[in-house]
């Protein structure tokens, strides 16, 4: 292969393609970050091609049957056929994205579009399955190593003309998810092995990001590019440190001065709280002979006392029991008693504890949350105690990653029904595990929540993801139902125009109620009220009517004779279109054939002087006549038919409410005694005036008219729940009652 001598090589790594491309006008320094990154790359991927075969196999061996073990060899023997290609086309994506980078390049090329995961469109199940996983992916990354990446995408900026964001920086976590995609398009397995093959690539090479971005944040900082941004120690090197030196050094003044701000503003929040719990305080005290000596306990020491107690955090089941400031006093009765001294909270961690208290209170009693649920979040009360005596950000800062993780829980708990058998519910075993983990693993490394915090986010999104694709369809089956609603309703009207009052031949009244009515209503669906090809399925109506009724002018059988094959041919065409069952059709065809040839005997007994009416080919053949006194009446054979309460007046408070109501709204309805339901509306169907709504996994489980919701509302049986972030409720309604409280 010939190499370029003004290109630093990439020894076998960067492929043919590639290297034909002008890279040498390249700064330098960009194509050592792009050689080191793919090298780095291109081992991770050998790692994770190898253990893709031990991966498949044991998925294989664990297979419930023959068809799914087959499947997965298949994929094995497939992916070691492709493997090469797939990492070769992997590398050559990644330098191709370097390429646009180039400042002096006369054309503009484009980065390959990440996948776009805010605007998720209808799409088939398995690219949906892919958007879901990619989209945590790429959430858990930049999560975990967003400041490296940040910095990495500020430097690079430094270098390049055109401005780049983490989310096209081909070092990125969505450009690489995105090279892999492509590169495994040829793969020919099942969307399970694919999604195998995507959580591998997520652990064996975008775990390693934090690794990637540290060696290119160093190239670029040896080369002289803003060296005074310091690189962040990766993940390995920092997660055992000692709190103290973890902290960042704030070599930048510049970076001091808003760090020194933010701290400030911090303070100020935490010390308005403080004036409205001032007349709280005093109250957390031993339970003992008050001694000689009275000590304040440190926040250290405090902590200890709060691991030791969220040991014993009782189960959901009876957590509304357990009175922490009740436990602490008992506690600190034991100490003292133990060390001869009376040992008390401070003022400021005292304030911290009955704020913590309070805040719980609220959400121990809020009835937006469901019990089982909200009893889980419930036994956060310590865990989250200990963050706020740790960081007093916690209530000023709403993107707290533990205050985050509360309000996530409760955000995705607003719609979970709980009902029988709700403990094998992904939801609740996902929020159980996480307050197990807290409760057992948390003691002043604040670094879990917002690890708890990803893992949460990604499994939300997950579900949250499949929810607004079944959501969207069916809010379009709703809509496609209304407007066949509409154009049922267009037909009935017209055949009813034309029928009601009128005595005719039954076989053409049943011929243009169970047959004809399909094919107006195909028609109005496709083409509208408006078209020609309405006005003509209307005309066949009329001729149809026309044709089977006695009329004594002379003109008529002429008529007649012009305008029946013509409307044979309209009618046959018309229900073939429809699917109308042809032997139905062949029945009607062969008793409409009928009555045009005793139409036809009518004319010739005219002319010879004859009356009678409706003469039949022999005696006894007359045909059986009814008369439409009733409206015809077309109903889907899946249509909910309603019965409408008595009309309410616009200014009634029932209808008020419902017009409140908006999309995305959740609402809790009152089923029967024992039973409730959580709903989302998720569609007002303007058409048909109904409104539907979806349970948490988007499923229609309620239809509603905007009457019958008015009297929901007017008997209590229904109410609309707050979907505001729950700590930000809790800390509004805490700092309501304290103001009241002291008279402010």
């Amino acid at each position: 292969m010939h190499s370029d001598n003004k290109v630093v090589p990439l020894n076998q790594a960067v492929p043919s393609p590639a290297t034909q491309m002008p890279l040498a006008r390249l700064p330098v320094v960009l194509l050592q970050v792009r050689d080191q990154a793919a090298r780095q790359l291109r081992d991770t991927l050998q790692v994770l091609f190898d253990n893709a075969d031990d991966t498949l196999f044991e998925m294989a061996d664990r297979a419930c049957n023959n068809g799914e073990q087959n499947t997965f060899f298949e994929a094995m023997r497939d992916l070691r056929l492709k493997r090469k290609s797939i990492e070769r086309a992997f590398i050559d994506k990644f330098c191709e994205a370097f390429l646009v980078l180039d400042q002096y390049r006369a054309d503009e090329p484009v980065l390959p579009n990440p996948v776009s995961f805010d605007k998720l469109e209808l799409v088939h199940n398995d690219d949906l399955e892919k958007t879901v996983a990619v989209d945590a992916m790429v959430a858990k990354v930049m999560t975990r190593d967003g400041l490296a990446l940040g910095q990495l995408t500020l430097r690079l900026n430094a270098l390049v003309p055109h401005a780049l964001t983490d989310h096209n920086n081909p070092l990125g976590p969505t450009l690489l998810c995105d090279f892999f995609l492509q590169a495994g398009r040829s793969l020919g397995v099942e969307i399970r092995v694919k999604l195998i093959i995507l959580k591998l690539f997520e652990k064996y090479v975008l775990a390693e990001a934090d690794a990637l971005y540290a060696e290119a944040n160093r190239v670029l900082i040896a080369a002289g590019i803003l060296p005074d941004m310091k690189v962040l120690p990766t993940r390995r090197a920092s997660d055992h440190l000692p709190r103290e030196r973890a902290a960042p050094q704030l070599d930048d003044p510049a970076l001091a001065q808003v760090t020194e701000k933010l701290d400030k503003g911090v303070q100020e929040v935490f010390t308005a709280l403080q004036q409205l719990l001032g007349h709280l305080r005093g109250n957390l005290v031993p339970r003992h002979e008050a001694s000689a000596e009275v000590r304040p306990i440190s926040s250290q020491d405090l902590l200890r006392l709060l691991s030791h107690l969220q040991q014993y955090v009782p189960p959901s089941d009876e957590v509304e029991a357990f009175d922490l400031r009740e436990q602490l006093e008992q506690l600190l009765t034991r100490v003292s008693v133990k060390s001869g001294k009376s040992r008390i909270v401070g003022s400021g961690d005292e304030d911290v504890i009955n704020l913590v208290a309070m805040l719980f209170e609220f959400i121990l009693d809020d009835r937006n949350l469901p019990p089982s649920l909200r009893a889980l979040i419930g036994r956060l009360q310590i865990p989250m105690l200990k963050v706020a005596l740790l960081d007093k950000s916690f209530f000023s800062h709403a993107s707290h990653p533990a205050r985050r993780l509360l309000n996530e829980i409760a955000s995705a708990a607003l719609g979970w029904g709980g009902r029988d058998g709700y403990q094998r519910d992904a939801l609740y075993l996902r929020v159980e595990q996480i307050v197990q983990r807290l409760l057992n693993d948390f003691v002043d490394d604040t670094a879990i929540f917002a690890e708890l915090l990803a893992d949460f986010l990604a499994f939300t999104h997950d579900e949250r993801r499949r929810s607004e694709l079944l959501e969207q369809r069916t809010r379009h089956a709703e809509e496609g139902r209304a407007r066949a609603e509409l154009a049922r309703q267009r037909v009935q009207q017209e055949l009813n125009r034309r029928l009601v009052g009128k005595t005719l031949p039954q076989v053409v009244v049943r011929l243009l109620q169970e047959a004809w009515s399909k094919v107006l209503l195909l028609t109005c669906l496709k083409h509208g009220d408006a078209s020609p090809e309405w006005q003509e399925g209307l005309r066949a109506v009329d001729d149809l009517i026309w044709s089977v009724e006695l009329h004594e002018a002379p003109e008529a059988r002429q008529r007649l004779l012009e305008c029946v094959p013509g409307l044979l041919k309209v009618l046959r065409d018309g229900l073939s279109s429809a699917a109308f069952d042809p032997f139905a059709t062949s029945e009607f065809f062969s008793q409409l054939e009928v009555l045009h040839v005793q139409a036809f005997q009518h004319f010739s007994r005219q002319q010879q002087g004859e009356t009678q009416a409706w003469p039949g080919i022999q005696a006894g053949a007359a045909p059986v006549m009814v008369k439409v006194v009733e409206e015809i009446v077309l109903i889907a054979p899946e249509e909910q038919v309603f019965n409408e309460p008595a009309t309410l007046p616009e200014d009634d408070g029932g209808l008020q409410k419902v017009d409140q109501l908006r999309v995305g709204c959740w609402v809790e309805l009152q089923e029967d005694e024992e039973h409730k339901l959580r709903c989302k509306l998720a569609a007002i169907v303007e058409a048909s005036g109904r409104y539907i709504f979806v349970n948490r996994t988007g499923m229609k489980v309620l239809e509603k008219t905007r009457t019958g919701l008015a009297m929901e509302f007017r008997r209590g049986s229904i109410r609309v729940l707050d979907d505001a972030l729950l700590f930000d409720r809790a800390l509004a309604s805490v700092m309501g009652n304290l103001r009241q409280a002291s008279g402010q």
